[in-house]
């Protein structure tokens, strides 16, 4: 299905030269086109939502992407470590794309309570099976393809793999974006332009090249480092959970996370906060490491697994947010979304689900426009989709700032109120399904971050104001002990 064709189904939009958004004089194969940089998880929901609006949308792919199934591609290193999508975003996919969940569970994805099914060690202890949230568990490979299958389902997509953009296409106004320039051929034009290359985006370099401004840049980075590896699941009828998570924290910047995956396998992720605890990417040392974390839980886990992979190392992991919806000028025609837009820590799950919620706010906002409309909405639509991003921002930037080497504004004293009141709020959702409810429904991105300062929420928080927030933490949970026990 991934191929670079142009043709249609009887019937399609592109079979209906006369409907609304062809104007006189104009050639359709362009008004009714879009372009989206980036067969990612971002691009192909925003193909999937323009879709509903232009004839054609073509995906344009610096790879080339696999064709006989999951696999691993240069564009996306990250894949080879632990992602979860929260229900918000799992939610939000199956409302674009019908039926999803259930092909991604056949392929090999699992669907989980959290943090119910999972030994998780938080700072403040660990959590007791209390409400949490859904969170679907697979290899970025398996939701990658199986998304693009998907996807690809319509016939009004197409993409052209293997073709890097080197450019936009500057209208004869000097104010628009008229198609992309690739490396391997001619420029392709199109109504509007769609940037979701992620972290490698060329975006600045392309608008300083038609004479736009830099767009200001926001930053923080812990310095947090990953390496992973996967492993064949040991037999054991006793075990009683799927996934392991012990997180680290200031006075211990180590931490680790075990899911389950496909073919009886789990991948495990350690990870370490400043130069100092980055883990180890030779094999030898991948156990040492997992022994020196807060509870020997994951250690005892996978001390005697069978390692089906070498230990993998990730290191781009900051927090950036380039302001491209705080531009005074903005060319009609272009939008960036996604880790192109806004990327975040990895370490809070949040990719992926503001990946769809962007895409949902895009569909909001194109939903009364035809095509004629759209290019000239950029910049209301530029502004709207970076606000989906807003809430993993502020999560994962104020958790960040724990962290005494982490690069970036100190936090300030609003900020440092927030921490702490939110240190509180951990001590409860640990044990307390009247604090976890609502914990879990900001941090799946399901409910706005005030549902914490509910009345209600706020005396249960402080009434766990003798606990202490960062207590000697016990090997393992009083519900679970270790292997065997």
């Amino acid at each position: 299905m991934d191929n670079d064709t142009d043709n249609h189904p009887a019937g399609s939009p592109a079979s209906r030269p006369n409907e609304p958004g062809h104007e006189p004089g104009h050639d359709p194969a362009v008004d009714d086109h879009a372009v989206v940089l980036g067969a990612g998880l971002a691009g192909l929901l925003a193909a999937r939502v323009l879709a509903t609006k232009f004839a054609r949308v073509t995906l344009v792919e610096r790879d080339e992407l696999p064709q006989t199934g999951p696999a691993f591609r240069p564009g996306v290193p990250q894949s080879r470590h632990v992602h979860v999508l929260w229900s918000r975003g799992l939610e939000l996919m199956e409302q674009m794309l019908p039926g999803i969940t259930g092909k991604l569970v056949a392929a090999g994805a699992a669907v989980l309570e959290s943090p119910r099914d999972f030994l998780w060690l938080s700072p403040a202890g660990w959590f007791d099976a209390v409400p949490g949230a859904e969170v679907l568990l697979a290899g970025r490979e398996v939701i990658d393809w199986t998304v693009r299958q998907e996807v690809l389902r319509d016939g009004r997509i197409r993409v052209r793999a293997g073709s890097p953009a080197t450019g936009l296409v500057a209208g004869a106004d000097g104010r628009s974006v008229t198609g992309v320039r690739l490396r391997d051929g001619e420029p392709l034009a199109a109504r509007l332009v769609v940037d979701a290359t992620g972290r490698t985006s060329k975006t600045p370099d392309w608008l300083a090249a038609l004479g736009h401004e830099v767009p200001e840049a926001s930053r923080c980075d812990s310095r947090l480092a990953y390496s992973s590896r996967y492993f064949e699941t040991p037999k054991d009828p006793g075990r009683r959970w799927r996934g392991v998570y012990v997180q680290g924290r200031p006075d211990s910047p180590r931490g680790g996370v075990l899911v389950p995956l496909d073919g009886d396998r789990w991948l495990v992720t350690l990870l370490g906060y400043g130069s100092a605890h980055a883990p180890p990417t030779k094999d030898e040392e991948f156990l040492d490491f997992a022994r020196t974390l807060r509870s020997p839980a994951l250690y005892d886990a996978i001390r005697d697994a069978k390692p089906l992979s070498s230990a993998t190392g990730f290191r781009g992991t900051a927090n950036e947010w380039r302001h491209y919806e705080r531009m005074e000028r903005w060319p009609a025609g272009f939008i960036v979304l996604g880790d192109a837009s806004c990327r975040f820590n990895p370490v809070y799950g949040h990719g992926m689900t503001v990946a769809a919620l962007a895409a949902d706010a895009l569909a909001a906002a194109i939903r009364d426009l035809g095509p004629a409309e759209i290019p000239g909405a950029a910049r209301r639509l530029q502004r709207r989709t970076a606000a989906a991003a807003e809430v993993a921002w502020q999560i994962a930037t104020s958790e960040d700032q724990r962290y005494p080497e982490t690069e970036g504004p100190p936090p300030d004293r609003a900020a440092r109120i927030l921490q702490k009141y939110m240190s509180r709020v951990m001590v409860g959702a640990n044990a307390d399904p009247g604090i976890s409810a609502p914990f879990f429904g900001v941090l799946s991105l399901s409910a706005p971050p005030n549902t914490l300062l509910s009345p209600g929420t706020v005396v249960r928080v402080l009434s766990k104001w003798r606990l202490p927030t960062d207590p000697e933490t016990t090997a393992y949970p009083s519900h679970h002990g270790p292997p065997g026990a």
